[in-house]
């Protein structure tokens, strides 16, 4: 008889264990944010499904934002521009107006994210300031 009622209130074990496992992301996404939760990520991103599954819901998201960027992205991947500066350079002059600025822009800023010092942050910013013109 108490066999029957573990096997009833399996599911709910399930269930319990999934919610522990999200309340625990929860709160490491809060924490720092989100210091704790990168390296698992990272680690998770390495798992072939998830991976997948994460870049794809990375890339919808990217769509919704900004839509040229996500295809510049996409282009600039199918190109491979991680291992090749040669192929990036062919692959940037293959994107249009629109993509080429959207992507030369989160470069950009991502570039502005590494100056570290004042005078690094005024180069940037003469730098910025001579693409615009």
């Amino acid at each position: 008889m108490t066999g029957s009622i573990w096997f009833y209130l399996f599911p709910l074990y399930i269930l319990g264990g999934l919610l522990l496992v999200l309340g625990v992301f929860a709160l490491l996404g809060r924490i720092q944010g989100g210091r704790h939760l990168k390296p698992i990520l990272t680690g998770l991103m390495k798992l072939p499904l998830v991976g997948k599954l994460m870049k794809r819901a990375s890339q919808a998201a990217l769509e919704r934002q900004n839509p040229e960027l996500a295809s510049a992205v996409k282009k600039m991947e199918r190109a491979g521009v991680a291992r090749d500066p040669q192929r990036a350079a062919q692959a940037l002059s293959r994107l249009n107006a629109k993509e080429r600025a959207a992507y030369l822009d989160a470069t950009a800023d991502q570039s502005d994210a590494i100056a570290q010092n004042r005078q690094m942050r005024r180069q940037l910013e003469r730098a910025k300031k001579g693409r615009r013109r």
